[in-house]
């Protein structure tokens, strides 16, 4: 049994502690994928949704009390939350329960990250925890979070936000920190203009992971004095974090200390590019985020799907996928698929070409497409002898292209009303 598994299973702080999983946001970076769902309930990896990874971690660091807090077009992702992640015991204390807005405490909705925990405060008081733990659902990775839990209570700590290190050029998306030699927070800046940079590292800036760690009575006694303030916009990267800098005791986590075996591998997929960058990773020999570790499982819906099947064998017409991930219920007919990722009930008809692109679930390609470099979004019938990914002026007058190249194509772009009401 390796050292990561014993420690989770001896630990007892996890226990008493409440995650609260953020994932109200749009996530409008990623364009017309996030018109019709939350981000957290974009697809990824083939088989499963962004949010899984987080709750995933959760469970895998044995934290089994866990509440979604939802607001942005929430349909898709409560369904998938019912039917994938209701295998926990309500009878044993364990839940994935979800929490809407739902003007608890007013007449508005959710104003900012802290107003969202804020107007669930009596919820969570029911829950009486020692310790709450505020993840972002929008972001991919692995991580023990019973490592940064049992460091807060090490250092006494109010507050312990987790932290990595970013590239200067991206920084601006992110809270950005310094911390003296105990990793005391110092400073710390919302997506500042001109971050500061590392001491050690001037092309990079150490940022915050939305990941929070907080003693609940600091918690609750602080979002009731800032609920109450007018000038604060109720968020914890520009309000709660810098008043505890000043008047508490804040501590950052690195990243690479509260590891498993990902290998430092955390994504913010906020963006087209890096959507489409991170699922064709996956692809490679050797993908930076492994899938396939048994001591920490991905888990997801199990959707009952026949296997994947490829069908002729002639020379021009040969059912085949190299470099890629096909999943349950795809039906690749005489047709080719490079370095791609397919999700799940995807159809390919005959004598198409598919590279460097992620299909989303329930999407047909006809015969005699050529589609290269491409993110398809779910439900997507791609007309024969379509051609995408090859001519950007061409593809520019119906479709969506990403600074880096990628194309976005959705339903609606097609002509196709999949979503109209």
């Amino acid at each position: 049994m390796s050292d990561v598994q014993i420690e989770r299973n001896i630990s007892r702080l996890t226990a008493n502690t409440v995650a609260l999983v953020l994932a109200g946001g749009k996530g409008s970076r990623l364009k017309a994928l996030t018109e019709w769902r939350a981000k957290p309930a974009v697809p990824f990896g083939g088989k499963f949704r962004i949010i899984d990874f987080p709750l995933s971690n959760c469970i895998n660091s044995g934290i089994r009390k866990i509440s979604v807090v939802t607001q942005y077009k929430s349909h898709s992702l409560q369904r998938h939350l019912q039917r994938g992640w209701g295998f926990l015991s309500g009878q044993f204390g364990e839940f994935v329960e979800v929490l809407p807005a739902q003007q608890r405490t007013g007449d508005g909705w959710y104003a900012g990250t802290a107003d969202a925990v804020f107007q669930n405060l009596d919820i969570i008081r029911h829950y009486n925890p020692e310790y709450i733990l505020v993840l972002a659902g929008d972001h991919v990775y692995k991580m023990d979070y019973g490592k940064m839990i049992a460091a807060h209570v090490a250092k006494g700590a109010d507050i312990t936000v987790g932290c990595i290190p970013v590239p200067l050029d991206e920084a601006t998306a992110f809270g950005v920190m310094a911390i003296d030699d105990e990793e005391r927070i110092v400073e710390f800046a919302e997506k500042p203009e001109n971050p500061k940079t590392m001491p050690n590292d001037e092309t990079q800036a150490l940022a915050s992971m939305g990941i929070y760690v907080f003693s609940t009575k600091y918690l609750r006694d602080r979002l009731v004095v800032d609920a109450e303030d007018p000038k604060s916009t109720h968020d914890f990267g520009h309000d709660l974090i810098p008043h505890a800098i000043e008047h508490a005791n804040a501590f950052a986590f690195p990243f690479l200390d509260g590891n498993t075996s990902a290998s430092g591998y955390w994504r913010d997929v906020g963006t087209i590019d890096a959507y489409w960058e991170a699922n064709i990773n996956l692809a490679s020999l050797e993908p930076e985020l492994n899938m396939y570790d048994k001591n920490w499982p991905i888990w997801t819906e199990q959707e009952q799907l026949a296997p994947a099947k490829f069908a002729f064998d002639e020379d021009d017409r040969r059912g085949m996928a190299v470099d890629s991930l096909i999943s349950g219920g795809c039906l690749i007919t005489g047709s080719t698929v490079r370095g791609s990722i397919l999700f799940s009930n995807v159809r390919v008809h005959s004598y198409s070409i598919i590279e460097e692109s992620v299909i989303l679930p329930d999407v047909e390609i006809r015969r005699d497409c050529r589609i290269k470099k491409c993110v398809i979004d779910k439900g997507t019938v791609i007309p024969e002898g379509t051609v995408i990914g090859e001519n950007h002026e061409d593809d520019a007058k119906r479709f969506e292209i990403s600074e880096g190249g990628v194309v976005l194509v959705t339903p609606e772009m097609m002509g196709q009303a999949l979503h109209s009401v």
